[in-house]
């Protein structure tokens, strides 16, 4: 039998600061992972650089963004996820720059991961097609903000808030990026993964039948294809980045 393709990701882990750009990020597959570490005991918490308020096309942003906020936070308890902050970046149009991984690395500070669990930066998906601008911008600030928040000359203003600075995040979680060799079994907690999901219930009715079909059948599809990688019936996979 030949060797599995994906080896496991390390969880000698406490805490883990997940930081991604809108609502549904993370649960398009990387919150059947999370579900797996929350209930191995560790901590998770969410930061999302937008309300997801451009993301419903028949919705007006001021009306889209409370209620995409509130559904991440019903998806983010599914998986056993209680802290979800929201930063104030404008939905499409995120840039990259200081701003940004000042945020970043404020939460940093104040959270202290072991792990940064981020989603793919980069131009184009590991299928092929392209990346959207506020995944890729946020995907890198999340890399420098977390290597910010360990030098105190870098965003200094952080020391007048209180927040000492913090080198202790050892790993990065790239989810969905292009090159991916380690993976998560989430066998047991893949249906969490999707009743996560599911609880973005506007927003998926806002991309209309034909955009995704079947939550559960879009997940178990990727889930299968990548357990089989890993030697496991289902799995999600990431790239591991050490800091």
């Amino acid at each position: 039998m030949p060797s599995p393709e994906l080896e496991p990701l390390p969880e000698d882990w406490d805490r883990a600061l997940a930081v991604v750009a809108h609502p549904d990020d993370l649960e398009y597959g990387a919150a059947s992972a999370v579900a797996r570490w929350t209930s191995q005991g560790k901590e998770v918490a969410y930061l999302l650089a937008t309300a997801g308020e451009a993301g419903i096309d028949g919705m007006l942003p001021v009306e889209a963004g409370p209620l995409r906020m509130e559904e991440e936070r019903r998806g983010a308890r599914v998986v056993g996820v209680t802290t979800v902050e929201f930063l104030d970046h404008r939905d499409g149009v995120v840039e990259y720059g200081l701003d940004l991984r000042r945020d970043v690395a404020r939460a940093t500070r104040r959270v202290r991961p072991d792990v940064l669990i981020a989603m793919n930066y980069a131009e184009r998906w590991g299928f092929g097609a392209l990346n959207q601008a506020d995944h890729r911008a946020v995907g890198l600030a999340a890399i420098d903000g977390v290597r910010d928040a360990g030098n105190r000359w870098v965003f200094p203003e952080l020391l007048d808030e209180g927040l000492e600075p913090w080198s202790g995040t050892k790993w990065a979680f790239v989810g969905a990026a292009p090159d991916c060799r380690h993976a998560v079994d989430v066998t047991d907690t893949f249906e969490r993964g999707v009743d996560s999901l599911r609880e973005h219930a506007a927003y998926l009715e806002g991309l209309g039948a034909n955009a995704m079909g079947d939550p559960a059948a879009f997940l178990h599809g990727h889930a299968t294809e990548t357990g089989a990688r890993m030697g496991v019936p289902l799995a999600v996979a990431f790239e591991l980045i050490e800091l």
